[in-house]
């Protein structure tokens, strides 16, 4: 029950498609865990970067500001890790359904959300995620024969009929 969804076309396209559906089924009544991001374009340097919560009405920027000359990681580790720790909170009050911004390549590493994703197949919670073509090797490594493709127009439908399975 876990649903990967790569795309290859447009900047920020699987982004807004994860937060789109979960905008959608949050209006339906169901119960949501996770985190969707919003970018924030930038006209100085790339975006900055904003999970919101599910479940909740946190927002948390996850971006550090290095400067216009920077060419660093501009993550921001201890904010993305408050971010996990609030969607812990969300899953352990009990979700329908999880759905993560990316499996990226914190969760490569073993960090990220990579362990809450875990937690939620563990209880039986389906999990939605995207995944960027260069990150999926570490992906398949983690998911093994959990991992499921779904085409992008097919991820509302993938999400409908694993939660009401789940029921």
């Amino acid at each position: 029950m876990l649903g990967f969804v790569t795309m290859t076309t447009g900047a920020g396209a699987a982004d807004r498609l994860l937060a789109a559906t979960a905008e959608t089924l949050q209006a339906r009544g169901l119960r949501l865990a996770g985190a969707v991001q919003h970018n924030i374009e930038r006209a100085d340097r790339d975006c900055d970067m904003q999970l919101r919560i599910l479940g909740t009405d946190a927002v948390i920027g996850i971006t550090q500001d290095l400067g216009t000359c920077s060419e660093g990681c501009r993550l921001d580790g201890g904010a993305l890790a408050q971010a996990v720790a609030l969607a812990e909170s969300v899953l352990a009050q009990g979700a329908d359904l999880v759905i993560v911004n990316k499996f990226g390549k914190q969760e490569c590493f073993g960090n990220g959300f990579r362990a809450f994703i875990a937690e939620a197949l563990a209880q039986g919670i389906p999990v939605l995620l995207s995944v960027a073509p260069e990150q999926l090797a570490g992906f398949h490594d983690f998911a093994g024969e959990l991992a499921e493709p779904v085409a992008p127009e097919a991820a509302m439908r993938w999400c409908e009929t694993r939660t009401r399975a789940a029921a």
